[in-house]
């Protein structure tokens, strides 16, 4: 099959420090080629690929200090699509709803991976009208917001089966992993971590949107003496920094899409600690890879539960439910769906056309 993979341009495939969508495209491309795919990969310039890199801007744009309209990149991003589009026979976009209308007016296939939060009033008048374009959610709880789109399937977020393996260190602390926002809630992380007697080791992004956040209600924190803030870390630092933590923990105060750390945590073996929002309880089986949580007095509990789950059948089950290889499979199903799809459409207009 003959795939193009389009990726938002903000951050490398994969991102060279954080980032979460285009670290998913980047396993998809690479799962699928392993499966026998031919996928064209468009995305910034300094992106790798196993596939045919298609580089639309020259590097991510988070990293180029030069680039004040982020949107003019992604514009010509979309009509190198549109002109490359007959030589696939399905397009996966990674760009929230940017695909809708240009590719609703074209035959190649396409499908388009939702990865951010749905419940914006402002959003659902973009569904109502394009209620035909085919969706893929990241978890079932993502839907809820906007029932009237067009669902294809659910497909979980999965990583290369050996890129975080358990390491032999011992647990010292508890972990925090991500980004830096009110929505993250790190201050809830550390306030957990403070009544349970333990460290916590925080390794997080600051955006610049949240640099104000952060210097009034954040930093502040890091003077305490259980707290150890060590910054934005690289993949190649997440397999020992998680396998270190007797649990990862993740406090959110937001519908969460999906949560890509949680999975990477469990590839380490760690057990993570979640609030009850969003995907959670899709991604966490209760008392296996962790344990899921109403506030902060469940959360100490929970840590204080730890011990008694396995590290081994937390990465049984990360082996079970959340490789690239299971993921790439199911969107081999979705392409194929919308493929078959197309073709019964042709065959309505061809049947219903007029007898010369």
């Amino acid at each position: 099959m003959r795939i193009a993979q389009v990726a938002p341009l903000t951050e490398s495939v994969p991102p060279k420090l954080y980032g979460g969508t285009e670290r998913v495209v980047a396993y998809i491309t690479d799962a699928l080629v392993e499966l026998g795919h031919e996928v064209t990969l468009f995305a910034s310039g300094d992106s790798q690929t196993s596939g045919k890199l298609e580089a639309v801007w020259p590097r991510a744009l988070r990293l180029d200090p030069g680039i004040r309209d982020r949107i003019a990149p992604h514009m010509l991003l979309m009509e190198r699509v549109r002109c490359m589009a007959d030589q696939f026979d399905v397009l996966h976009f990674h760009m929230d709803y940017y695909s809708f209308s240009l590719f609703g007016r074209q035959e190649t296939p396409f499908i388009t991976t939702l990865h951010g939060r749905l419940d914006l009033p402002e959003q659902q008048p973009v569904f109502d009208v394009f209620s035909n374009a085919a969706v893929v959610s990241i978890s079932d709880n993502q839907r809820h917001p906007l029932p009237q789109a067009k669902w294809l399937t659910t497909v979980y977020h999965g990583l290369p089966e050996t890129l975080y393996m358990p390491q032999p260190v011992e647990q010292q602390y508890l972990a925090f992993l991500g980004r830096i926002s009110p929505e993250k809630r790190v201050d809830t992380a550390i306030r957990i971590a403070e009544k349970c007697g333990m460290k916590i080791k925080i390794a997080a992004k600051i955006d610049a949107a949240d640099r104000e956040y952060f210097e009034n209600e954040i930093k502040p924190l890091f003077d305490l003496p259980h707290v150890e803030y060590i910054g934005e870390i690289a993949d190649k630092d997440k397999a020992t920094f998680l396998s270190g933590a007797h649990a990862l923990l993740f406090p959110i105060d937001w519908p969460e899409p999906f949560g890509l750390v949680m999975i990477e945590a469990m590839a380490c073996g760690t057990p993570v600690i979640a609030f009850n929002r969003g995907s959670v309880p899709e991604v966490i089986d209760e008392g296996v890879s962790g344990f899921v949580v109403e506030d902060e007095i469940g959360a100490v509990a929970a840590v204080n539960r730890i011990h008694t789950l396995s590290r081994e059948r937390v990465r049984e089950c990360f082996e079970r439910r959340f490789t690239s290889r299971r993921m790439a499979q199911q969107y081999i199903d979705a392409y194929n769906t919308v493929i078959r799809a197309q073709k019964r459409s042709r065959f309505k207009v061809v049947d219903g056309a007029p007898n010369p």
